[in-house]
């Protein structure tokens, strides 16, 4: 078991006392994270050296929550509130948990532990000093080390032996410690703190210790005290005490030296345990492993095959193995075959172990150990999701469990988010000195999940919505949302003034975008008239416009509030003239709705907001439920479940209901020259980069110099590490590029090729360049329109939709014309009909249609013959 001190560590700032590498001599940390990037780097960097805590409570997602475990974090500390959310997911264990509680809400935790004999297994981390008073309350077993103490300001030695002695375990910052026991400078000893807990013999005072290797195979038994615990800790080897030389460094005089790697107790505490690195001939003094004897088995294989290694004569078999990668590979090929085709007890044990030692040979070759094997082993162990675990491709073929299929195209490689004191710069392609195939390569969008996966997921949740109505909705929105208290879907109008309350700026601020957006929408109506052409004498064309009756408004969720998009859907829907406007958006976790969103729907005159999100909220909307008004057309932004739910709805003839277009992660292209602002060039491009770690900016720089472009990096990195959401911008700057080009006229040909959904034009007569633009969702002109102007207030629409795929080359936003159709109609007279005969009786004939031509010619004959 682990030593009772859990050290905190704070990656983002070197420690004052103990190092990380130091750290690991207790066997784990405990580590405060504020995003799921954050504490997926530091997990992977570190979990070969020690068992990782996460401190969580900065995490909003529960489905971020799931995948640090899902990660490898050993345990997270959560808030009682993120525990109640965190409870539902059903493969998260709660021995992985640790709930922060003050003294007043351990009775709420202990409710929940009582809801469930398997939520006895989570963990307490509690500020009161009453350690043994409440485990004793909660019936906690104190020498599991689940019950953790935390401390509002600095703890002195005396108050940490005092928990300790209570049985808890002790949260220590890395800055308060030292194993510096002769000249602790102010900080504790950490080696007092571990032999305040070990129990000595009582014939001799010291404290038995065993030694084993990392595959916790055992060494020796030997003897500690304070002080040798002390030594072994500073110098970072294996120090004991010998009751016949006093303090031993071990292998000081034979060089059978060893590298600590950690320290730990059994599980009363009356044996110390030391997990090192045995360098040399092994433990014993008599030159073998351990003084138990030689190892044997894997160890014992690995040992063979490290010294073959180092000195394997040339031209041997041995030697081949590993020189020759080729031969290794074919041998593994080969005694996997023969262990597949093994039947009886001893063929399966004889093929293994051939198969062993060539896989391990292979290691060895690579500098890989069993120690890290296992460790790896030991990190699978920690998912909390589970992979289906079908064979792969050919493998599946040759066993006969599948058809061959195509190998799908590798994604590109993710680029690796900046580190936190590293400058955050986009990636930097010069096209005059780059191949046109990288530039295009540079050009694609951030690959996304394959349309199949997707689908597989959002197609039974539509079904379910479909069948069940309501209680398909309810489910998934307790499921997803956490939104257990709802027990309707919907909210309907009029809404209570109490949802909608504002501050009187954030409602100036609505009313305004509004008037805004009604007025330019308005302007796009057509004329009372409407279009009529008279094609020919007695021929008349006319088409006229209706709005769409009812339609469905999907408002995203995600990592930001957004009315805006609610005023981008409502408004135009409201001008249009649609009678039934149907909000969705995903309700929090209270069941409640942003009081922004609200207030827009009841300026608009929405029916109802739908309290779903998802492919849940599509499907309500496009089958209708005993709750939810069945819409004709649906339309709003959302992540690629929504989008695959909208376009298998509008696939589905049964649903009778039509979408406005793919939707994708957002995006910017900023085209600047030398007169732009390095500042406004910035803020621009992180504009979009903060909406999700998906989202992709770009900067086309024409004709720029080294200082140049260096001033809008320097620009972007400092307004970046200033913003709340920068990992978001972290993981969006990762997969971004600048261009740097010669002149306008390329620029253009790249921005036109890449179809941005947002197009900023920062350059010298802004305004006559948008003659050049073929392909854009918005275009924003000049250095005094930011693209921010149009997401809320100027009066164009923002519901774009055209990223991802650089749909802006095939669609156009959200317009007015969205909301609406055009009708056409036709009116001819006697005389247009007889002079527009022929012409349809000799088309209707080459097409075979007799019909068709019949109810031309009927009308004439019947014209002719009044007119006999």
């Amino acid at each position: 078991m682990a030593t009772p001190l859990l050290v905190s560590y704070d990656p983002a700032s070197p420690s004052s006392g103990l190092s990380l590498k130091q750290i690991a001599y207790f066997g784990r940390v405990l580590v405060k994270v504020s995003s799921l990037a954050q504490a997926e780097d530091f997990l992977k960097r570190n979990f070969r050296l020690l068992d990782v805590y996460v401190d969580a409570t900065a995490i909003t997602s529960t489905g971020d929550l799931v995948d640090i475990l899902n990660a490898g974090a050993a345990k997270i500390f959560i808030s009682l509130n993120q525990l109640t959310a965190l409870s539902q997911e059903q493969s998260v264990p709660s021995s992985r948990l640790v709930v922060y509680a003050a003294e007043s809400q351990v009775d709420a935790f202990k409710t929940w532990v009582g809801e469930s004999t398997e939520h006895k297994d989570a963990g307490l981390s509690t500020d009161s000093s009453a350690v043994k008073a409440i485990a004793e309350k909660l019936g906690m077993n104190l020498e599991a080390q689940n019950l953790y103490r935390t401390y509002t300001s600095i703890p002195t030695e005396e108050t940490l032996k005092d928990t300790l002695a209570q049985g808890g375990v002790s949260v220590v910052s890395a800055d308060a410690l030292t194993f510096e026991h002769k000249e602790p400078n102010g900080k504790i000893v950490a080696a007092s703190l571990i032999a305040a807990r070990a129990v000595a013999d009582q014939s001799n005072g010291l404290y038995a210790t065993t030694v084993t290797d990392e595959r916790g195979t055992c060494l020796g038994l030997v003897w500690s005290n304070d002080e040798s615990i002390a030594e072994a800790l500073r110098t970072g080897t294996g120090v004991y005490q010998s009751r016949k030389r006093g303090l031993w460094y071990k292998g000081q005089s034979s060089g059978d030296v060893q590298e600590l790697i950690r320290v730990g107790f059994d599980c009363d505490s009356d044996c110390l345990v030391f997990v090192v690195n045995q360098i040399g001939r092994g433990f014993c003094h008599l030159g073998t492993a351990s003084c138990f004897g030689p190892y044997n088995g894997l160890a014992r294989l690995q040992k063979t095959l490290q010294a073959r290694k180092a000195d394997a004569p040339a031209g041997s078999y041995t030697a081949r193995l590993f020189n020759e990668p080729k031969l290794t590979q074919a041998k593994i090929m080969e005694e996997a075959d023969e262990l597949c085709r093994a039947n009886t007890k001893e063929e399966i044990a004889f093929e293994a172990a051939d198969l062993l030692y060539f896989a391990l040979t292979r290691c060895v070759a690579a500098g890989v150990s069993l120690e890290d094997v296992e460790r790896n082993l030991d990190l699978k162990s920690l998912k909390v999701k589970r992979r289906k675990g079908d064979a792969k491709g050919p493998w599946a073929e040759k066993a006969g469990l599948a058809e061959s299929k195509p190998a799908p195209e590798p994604a590109k490689p993710a680029e690796p988010a900046p580190k936190a004191d590293e400058p955050m710069q986009m990636t930097r392609v010069v096209t005059a000195s780059t191949p046109e195939n990288v530039v295009q390569d540079y050009l694609k969008r951030p690959s996304q999940k394959s349309n199949d996966a997707i689908v597989a997921l959002v197609r039974p949740i539509i079904d379910d919505v479909r069948k069940n109505g309501d209680a398909g909705v309810l489910k998934y929105t307790h499921k997803f949302e956490k939104a257990t208290s709802l027990t309707s879907p919907v909210l309907s109008a009029p809404f209570p003034p109490e949802l909608m309350k504002l501050s009187p700026e954030t409602q100036e601020a609505i009313d305004v975008s509004i008037s805004n957006i009604a007025k330019f929408h308005s302007a796009q109506k057509d004329s009372n008239e409407g279009l009529k052409v008279e094609t020919m004498p007695g021929v008349v064309c006319s088409r006229f416009s209706r709005p769409i009756e009812r339609v469905g408004l999907y408002i995203p969720g995600g990592t930001a509030v957004l009315p805006s998009t609610a005023m981008m859907l409502g408004v135009p829907a409201m001008v249009a003239g649609c009678k039934k406007l149907v909000f969705a958006s995903p309700p929090r976790a209270d069941g409640s709705i942003s009081p922004e969103i609200v207030y827009v729907a009841h300026k608009v005159g929405a029916e109802s907001i739908v309290l779903a999100g998802g492919a849940q909220a599509v499907a309500a909307m496009a089958y209708g439920t005993e709750s939810v008004s069945k819409v004709d057309k649906i339309l709003g932004p959302g992540n690629q479940f929504v989008t695959a739910a909208k376009m298998l709805v509008a696939n589905d003839t049964s649903a009778g209901v039509s979408i406005d277009m793919p939707a994708g992660p957002s995006e910017v292209l900023v085209i600047a020259d030398k007169d732009a602002n390095p500042a406004f060039v910035a803020s621009d491009l992180l504009s979009q980069a903060e909406h999700g770690v998906d989202s992709q900016v770009i900067l086309i720089a024409i004709d720029l110099n080294e200082e140049q472009l260096q001033a809008i990096e320097k620009e972007v990195d400092v307004q970046a590490k200033a913003l709340p959401r920068v990992d978001i911008v972290k993981g969006s700057l990762a997969h971004s590029v600048t261009f740097v080009v010669r002149d306008l006229e390329e620029a253009m040909a790249l921005s036109n090729d890449y179809a941005p959904e947002h197009l900023i034009l920062q350059i010298q007569n802004a305004e006559a360049a948008v003659e050049k633009v073929q392909n854009a969702g918005s275009v924003f002109i000049g250095q005094w329109t930011p693209e921010s102007v149009g997401d809320y207030s100027a009066g164009v629409n923002h519901s774009l939709l055209t990223a991802t795929y650089g749909y802006a080359k095939q669609y156009s936003g959200v317009n007015l014309g969205s909301f609406l159709k055009h009708i056409t109609s036709s009116n001819l007279t006697a005389d247009g009909l007889l002079g527009l005969s022929r012409t349809v009786e000799q088309l209707a004939a080459v097409e075979g249609l007799d019909a068709h031509k019949r109810a031309v010619s009927i009308r004439v004959a019947h014209m002719k013959k009044q007119q006999a």
